[in-house]
């Protein structure tokens, strides 16, 4: 439904993307506990698509297959469509709007939640049925459950380096440069959340990578001097394991 390709799988988990690119990990576990919408965690996994041709033409082909959707939104920076995978996993699939047309202020980029124009959306598919993700299709953004949106500032923004991008009422938006966001946090329903319970579904790790020598070096020295030293692999305040890699 989503369009993307198995790149190479085994026994219990499979790695799936576009253009060659790995963008998920699936990772079975018969023993794994469903994971409670409470609990911090993911909220949801947002694919990027190329163009809002694309993004016409993937309405229209979960629209002839019945796929129920959770909500569709105007974010003035973006159009997106919400669903769930079968587990209750969160997806975005959404295009973003000309950069030149986003609003930045003192308080950073100026977003919200408006009606979607499915209609004129539409009007913009001319790329015809719908034949799986675009080789350019990416992992645009990450949006995690949390306890504390003031302990995200100081583990996202302080330790890991990410900027903050704007408040929204209930949530943190991230970003590295002048991107409205690569990382969400929110409490709508995990307000005051601790560690996530052992064994639950949900997102395991994401992966930061970061594409300069520089930018690596200062990650480093950030992580040293929050005492996490040279390690790969680290856990947010809740339990989220971000795993640390250069390009």
């Amino acid at each position: 439904m989503i369009g993307l390709a198995v790149i190479d799988e085994d026994k219990t988990s499979a790695r799936l993307g576009a253009g060659g690119t790995v963008l998920l990990e699936l990772q079975q576990d018969a023993n794994a506990v469903p994971n409670s919408q409470r609990e911090a965690g993911l909220f949801h996994t947002a694919f990027l698509l190329p163009s809002r041709k694309d993004l016409a033409s993937w309405i229209n082909h979960i629209a002839a297959n019945r796929m129920p959707i959770q909500g569709a939104s105007d974010h003035i920076v973006s159009e997106a469509l919400y669903l769930a995978d079968p587990e209750g996993n969160g997806i975005e699939v959404y295009v973003d709007k000309p950069a030149s047309g986003w609003e930045w202020g003192k308080d950073g980029v100026k977003m919200a939640t408006d009606r979607l124009d499915i209609e004129g959306l539409l009007k913009a598919g001319d790329n015809g049925p719908w034949k799986g993700a675009p080789d350019a299709t990416f992992v645009g953004h990450i949006h995690l459950q949390v306890g504390d949106l003031a302990e995200t500032e100081k583990f996202y923004g302080n330790v890991l380096g990410f900027d903050l991008a704007t408040r929204y009422p209930g949530a943190n938006f991230f970003s590295t440069g002048k991107y409205h966001h690569h990382l969400g946090t929110n409490i709508w329903n995990s307000r005051g959340a601790g560690q996530r319970s052992p064994g639950r579904t949900g997102l395991k790790s994401f992966e930061l990578v970061t594409t300069s020598a520089a930018a690596h070096a200062a990650l480093r020295a950030r992580l040293d001097k929050a005492g996490h030293g040279q390690a790969n692999r680290i856990s947010d305040p809740w339990g989220t394991i971000v795993e640390l890699s250069a390009a």
